[in-house]
């Protein structure tokens, strides 16, 4: 590898760095802002642990696609799932702003991060599927576990992702525990500040 193609390398790797301060909705456990480098990390996290109930898999290619799916957010942030309305209009933002980040990078790499990027926003795998399903698992878990504003809205988790995550047997179970956790926060949350803590 050349000198020219380490540099390009190192400098889209420095623009990348700030999905480690891009805030997200949801908060730690200690109550601080979450950032989407946190939830990259624990996506991926999450696949490794749950590898043994994907069988049939790539498992390299489902570690691509979880390290690729919120790249894009490093150039204009996470909008958050409630929020969300348009997704023809985000998913076009988020490509280009997924070229902008990449544009240092030699083309047949910039070309390989599009390729994931887009293979997990359309699905179009049954890689891409269950990193789709994940993603919204950790989004829940991470909703149950932290330390939110007394005005979270828990039940929103309800419905967030449901043709995901109940498109096979293991994240249809994991999304039935992490239901009745989310039922427990908003019965803890409605019964006053003072028991809004832990989860």
């Amino acid at each position: 590898m050349n000198e020219e193609t380490i540099r390009a390398r190192l400098a889209f790797l420095r623009a990348a760095e700030s999905l480690k301060h891009t805030l997200r909705s949801g908060h730690t456990s200690t109550g601080r802002p979450e950032s989407t480098a946190e939830h990259t990390w624990r996506l991926c996290l999450m696949a490794l642990v749950f590898e043994d109930g994907l069988a049939g898999l790539d498992m390299l290619k489902v570690l691509k696609l979880c390290v690729v799916h919120d790249l894009a957010e490093a150039i204009h942030g996470d909008i958050p799932a409630i929020a969300q309305v348009d997704h023809a209009a985000k998913s076009a933002q988020e490509r280009d702003d997924l070229l902008q980040l990449t544009a240092p990078l030699d083309p047949a790499l910039r070309q390989e991060m599009l390729a994931l990027w887009e293979e997990y926003e359309t699905g179009a795998t049954p890689e891409a599927q269950a990193v789709k399903a994940m993603d919204k698992l950790e989004t829940i878990l991470q909703h149950n576990q932290g330390e939110n504003p007394p005005d979270f809205d828990y039940a929103f988790n309800l419905g967030y992702g449901q043709r995901y995550t109940q498109a096979q047997p293991l994240f249809a179970a994991i999304r039935q525990m992490l239901d009745d956790d989310t039922r427990a926060r908003m019965k803890t949350a409605a019964s006053g500040p003072d028991a809004t803590s832990g989860g």
